[in-house]
């Protein structure tokens, strides 16, 4: 989709990367941390399997945060992981101009979110509402998702 309106730039942030390495949790614990993470402002938080030295398996937890959550974030790692210690990196991120519109479905509302760069526009149903909306239809997520999409009318600009 094509946005008429210039004014919506991408714009930059600084970003905390934490990063640290755990061989003996298991995975229920591991999930439990990366929703005390999510719950305190982590901006995203995902796991990789690592192989780690003396070929031990491992996850590495990456937790991505705003700069001034950093501290609470470290905490909760400390506190929920067996690790011994956090690599940490400042970086940073370019990100797009976005916001969240609902729209009316023959199933329901679901919300939208529209992110815009350089005239382009993109529209990117919500996960949750569709599948709220999936579930209590007994229909495939696609089809709500496509459903939702096709709801969506691009605001024309004067």
């Amino acid at each position: 989709m094509i946005w008429e309106d210039s004014e919506f730039a991408p714009t930059s942030e600084v970003i905390s990367i934490l990063e640290t390495q755990v061989d003996d949790m298991t995975a229920q614990a591991i999930a439990y941390t990366m929703e005390q993470l999510l719950s305190q402002g982590a901006l995203d938080v995902y796991t990789q399997a690592i192989t780690m030295k003396k070929s031990r398996h491992g996850i590495l937890i990456t937790v991505i945060c705003p700069c001034d959550r950093q501290a609470i974030c470290e905490q909760i790692l400390f506190q929920e992981t067996s690790t011994l210690g956090i690599r940490v990196r400042q970086q940073e991120r370019q990100i797009l101009q976005r916001e969240l519109q609902e729209v009316t479905t023959e199933y329901g509302n679901a919300r939208v979110k529209i992110a815009w760069r350089n005239g382009f526009c993109t529209v990117q149903p919500e996960y949750e509402d569709c599948a709220k909306l999936a579930r209590s239809h007994n229909l495939p997520l696609s089809m709500i998702q496509e459903s939702v999409k096709a709801a969506f009318q691009l605001p024309i600009k004067p």
